[in-house]
This record gives structure tokens, C-alpha cells and sequence, in this order.
């Protein structure tokens, strides 16, 4: 590689790099705590749950009290699980009873714990679990339109470019410097031994993420309205009947109501039992209660037999008969199998908790990767020939970058422990109360170590209060429930038990590093009048 086409790879590795650094720290900090959304849920509001949880509810007694409470007759009808926790995603179309009179016929959306048949709509529905989900992809920025989602999608984009240029600028000495690493070196080159060797072992995991975020945000949520615009003239069912690879109906509404009595439950009993270690995860309804009133039932293969692919059986309930079979055996279409293969690689729910911990040791690396390219960033410009004020504001930067990123951790423990403790006698909605102690609470800590000015400082004080609260999570959650972590163990409660020694496992390593860290002078040189005179490394 010749020293032109180097050079224009090195900056354009290096400004990438510093423009999203701290983004790009905030989707991996966030995601990496989404890969447990669903144990968190379940740890949030004390409700463990089984693994084949939808298929053995009583859907005849959830549908009978959906039927008091909204009038169901004539309504198309979706219960889906899709993620593994007791409440159910819920959609009821509008009445197709142009005779009905009832307030609430319209179209609705809500939560339903098929349990105890409680609903709840998206705000108190809440969890911290679908905060860090959404956090990690900017959703809560999306006052106007979907400019969080854009944000997001055009950072795991540039990301692409900054690890393809990476290689590159690395390439030739890739291998010896992963096996490299001088602790008592300058400070540049223990930033670029650390950046390089972590780097490298994250490689794959940092570049399926890059694409497979690209793929999901800019070509699921950005893209998607423009094809529909353009291809389809606005038809929303047109584009979905060709996208998707899910049953597409259209069931007539005749007006006359079912007479002949029927069973949800047995239905979804027999499609169960048609295939060995088929999951059922969607019950629909159409035209619920009307003479051409049908049932679909759908699932998936557990990812021990099958790694991609659903299934479904579609039954009318006027005779019982099976119109529609989609055997989930059947050779996987390319549309299916790629878009199933992006989220699964993505989301890392295909291997139980032996991949989520992988993925979210993973993830902590990579945020280091990306801090110590930030380091490298500024030890780099600590240079006689750089000007007085380019270097102040190099500092500033890096501190801003460092007081925002690092304080995530104390904030996170923190939140959780709120959420405990005082999220039941808040009289707003679960988001709001979320809201309010997790931003509120980062930026009453960024600004306080900003004011404080000691990068060293930042670092210990994130790392020991992360580690102190982080020991108070399970601690908060035995003293509101009584379920500490060797009676959730004893009972099976595995999610619960899950989190609980998660943030255990978390704070002791945070507490360990802590104690490992000192200040340390630079150490072939004296310091310059201007530099930066103290660092942070961990011995």
C-alpha cells in the first residue's frame, strides 16, 4: 500500500472514529445489557416464567375477558409473544360490524399477561428492559419522526467504515501487534496495544454488528417508507403481501354470528402436537365470532432443530377444517432465512446464556476498544507543535467523551435500583418514572465529573460506584420480594436469578479493576509544560 492511499485510510479511520466514538459507546453499553431485555423484565416485575409459557395458557378464558372489556365480534384478532415474558403484544383491529355501537369498537393496542388476564397499555407497560432495547438504537430521540433511528443507523454505518479501514491501516502488522502489549511504555503506545489487541479479538463480533445494525435500522425503519412510496404507491398491504413470508388472509365478514361452540385451546393443542419441539409464539383470530370466523396458529422450531423457519396451520372454525399448513420442516425461502439470520445474529438470542454472555463480554470490549481509540486520539495530538487552544480543546473533548460514557455504568445500577424500590408509589407511568432518574440522573453525574476535570478521577469514581450499586440491585430486589438470589435458585426462577447475579458477578470485577487502578506519570519523559499530565491505566 503505497503512503497516499494509507494516509487518506488512517484519518478517515481516525475522524470516524472520534465523530461517533461516543454514540457508538452508547449502542454497545445499552445493547449489551438489552441481550438479558427479557430477564430483566421478568426480575422488574417479579414474574419468572416458563419456557413453553404461551402455548399452555387457557387462551378461552384470556379471549372471554378480552371479549368483556372490548366487545371482540367481528374483530380481526392478534396475540403474539415476542419476546419470552408474560406479557403478550395484543392488536385488535376495528369492528367489521357496521351495526355495533360500542364505544370502544375501534382499533387497539395493548399488553396482556395471559396469567391473570391484566392489560396494559405501552406507557405503563414500560420495562427497563425495553428502555435499554430502545436506548441502543436512539428511539427516544424520535420527537420528530424518526431522527433517533436515523442516528443510529447512520452510526452503525460509519462504524462499518471505521473497523474495514482499520484492518487496513493495521494490516501488515495485524498479527505481531495482537501478541504485543507494554504496559510501561509511553502512554500512545499502551492506548495502540490495547486498541489493536482487543480490537482484533472483536473483530467479527464488531463487524457482523456494523452490518447486521446497518441492515435492521436503515433498511427496516428508514427505508422501508420510501420502497412503499415509490414501488407500491402507498399500499401497505400490497408491499407486505410481497415482503413478508407470514399467511396473508382475507377472510370475508359475512354478519351472522357462529353458532357452534369452539375451543381456542384445542387448536392450538392440535397444531402443537402435529410437530415434535414446535414453540408456538402467535395466536390470531379473524373475524372473531362471525360464520367465517378462522384461527391461525404459529411457532417456530426451537433453535436446537431448527435454526431458521416457521410454521403455522390456519383452521375455520364453522367446520374445524385445516385450510392452510406451513410446515415449518419445509426449505426455508431466501427472504426468510435472510432476514431471520440478520436478527438472530444480531440479537444473540439463539444460544441460550452461554451466547448472551459471550455477546455481552463481547460488547464490554468493544466499548473499551472504542475509549482507547479515543485515548490514542488525544495522547496523539499532546504534541509541542500543536497549538495551546487545539490541545485544551482536545481535553475538553475527551473528557466530555469519558464523563458521558463512563457514567452510564453508576447510572444504570442506579436506575435499577430505583425502579425497585420506588417505581410502584410514583403516581405517572412506568416510562416517565424510567425517564426521569436515568437521563435526569446521567446528567446531573456527566456534568459533575466534567466540573471535577481528572480523567483518572472519572474513571475510578464510575468504576467503584458502579461496583457499590451494583451489589445493591439484588439486595434491593430480595428486601421487595424475598426473592434473593439462592431462592430464585431454588425455586427455578432462572431469570430473576439471572440478573441478580449478573450485577453480582458485574461489581466484583468493577471492584477489582478499581483497586487495580493508580495514577501513573508518563514514564520515558518529563512532562511538558501543556501536556496532560496524568492517565489512567490498569496494572
Amino acid at each position: 500500500m503505497n503512503k497516499r492511499i494509507y494516509n487518506i485510510m488512517f484519518h478517515t479511520h481516525t475522524i470516524s472514529g472520534i465523530i461517533i466514538s461516543a454514540l457508538l459507546f452508547i449502542i454497545f453499553f445499552a445493547g449489551s445489557i438489552a441481550f438479558l431485555r427479557d430477564e430483566i423484565n421478568a426480575w422488574e416485575r417479579n414474574e419468572p416464567i416458563s419456557e413453553s409459557y404461551f402455548e399452555q395458557e387457557d387462551f378461552d378464558l384470556v379471549f372471554d375477558s378480552l371479549d368483556n372489556k372490548y366487545g371482540l365480534y367481528g374483530r380481526d384478532i392478534s396475540l403474539t409473544q415476542f419476546y419470552h415474558e408474560k406479557r403478550i403484544n395484543t392488536s385488535l383491529s376495528a369492528s367489521k360490524d357496521t351495526t355495533s355501537i360500542e364505544k370502544n369498537s375501534g382499533r387497539a393496542f395493548f399488553y396482556t399477561n395471559l396469567a391473570n388476564q391484566k392489560t396494559y397499555d405501552y406507557r405503563n407497560n414500560y420495562s427497563l428492559g425495553e428502555f435499554f432495547y430502545r436506548l441502543h438504537f436512539f428511539a427516544q430521540l424520535n420527537l420528530y419522526g424518526r431522527s433517533g433511528y436515523l442516528i443510529s443507523g447512520f452510526v452503525a454505518f460509519f462504524f462499518l467504515f471505521v473497523v474495514l479501514t482499520g484492518v487496513i491501516v493495521h494490516w501488515n502488522k495485524i498479527v505481531s501487534s495482537f501478541y504485543v502489549f507494554r504496559p510501561k511504555a509511553k502512554w500512545k503506545t499502551l492506548w495502540t496495544d490495547a486498541h489493536v489487541g482487543l480490537g482484533l479479538i472483536g473483530l467479527p463480533y464488531q463487524f457482523m454488528f456494523a452490518v447486521t445494525g446497518a441492515y435492521l435500522i436503515i433498511g427496516y425503519t428508514v427505508m422501508l417508507e420510501p420502497v412503499k412510496s415509490i414501488l407500491y404507491d402507498g399500499d401497505a398491504d400490497k408491499m407486505s403481501k410481497d415482503a413478508y413470508y407470514s399467511y396473508q388472509s382475507d377472510f370475508e365478514f359475512t354478519g351472522k354470528k357462529l353458532t357452534k361452540d369452539f375451543s381456542l385451546n384445542d387448536y392450538v393443542r392440535q397444531t402443537k402436537e402435529r410437530w415434535e419441539n414446535f414453540r408456538i409464539n402467535q395466536l390470531e383470530i379473524f373475524n372473531y365470532g362471525d360464520e367465517n370466523m378462522h384461527i391461525k396458529v404459529k411457532g417456530a422450531y426451537d433453535y436446537g432443530t431448527k435454526f431458521l423457519g416457521s410454521g403455522h396451520m390456519v383452521y375455520r372454525a364453522s367446520d374445524n377444517k385445516v385450510i392452510d399448513v406451513k410446515d415449518p420442516s419445509d426449505r426455508t425461502t431466501y427472504l426468510e432465512g435472510a432476514a431471520n439470520t440478520i436478527q438472530r445474529l444480531h440479537y444473540g438470542d439463539f444460544g441460550g446464556y452461554g451466547m448472551k454472555i459471550i455477546y455481552f463480554i463481547l460488547g464490554l470490549v468493544s466499548c473499551f476498544v472504542i475509549l482507547s481509540g479515543v485515548m490514542i486520539w488525544l495522547v496523539a495530538r499532546n504534541k509541542k507543535n500543536v497549538p495551546e487552544r487545539k490541545k485544551k480543546f482536545n481535553t475538553w473533548l475527551v473528557r466530555i467523551y469519558l464523563s458521558i460514557c463512563l457514567s452510564m455504568y453508576p447510572i444504570t445500577a442506579i436506575t435499577f435500583i430505583a425502579v425497585k424500590l420506588f417505581s410502584e408509589n410514583y403516581t405517572g407511568t412506568n416510562m416517565e418514572f424510567i425517564y426521569k432518574v436515568f437521563f435526569w440522573g446521567w446528567l446531573a453525574m456527566s456534568a459533575l465529573l466534567l466540573i471535577k476535570r481528572d480523567n483518572y478521577f472519572t474513571n475510578k469514581i464510575c468504576l467503584f460506584l458502579g461496583a457499590i450499586f451494583g451489589f445493591l440491585v439484588p439486595i434491593s430486589n430480595g428486601i421487595t420480594t424475598g426473592n434473593w438470589p439462592w431462592i430464585s435458585f431454588a425455586k427455578g426462577y432462572s431469570q430473576i436469578f439471572v440478573v441478580d447475579i449478573f450485577w453480582l458477578v458485574l461489581s466484583i470485577t468493577a471492584l477489582l479493576v478499581t483497586l487495580k487502578l493508580k495514577r501513573r506519570e508518563e514514564a520515558n519523559k518529563p512532562i511538558k509544560k501543556g501536556a496532560m499530565k496524568t492517565q489512567i491505566v490498569a496494572t
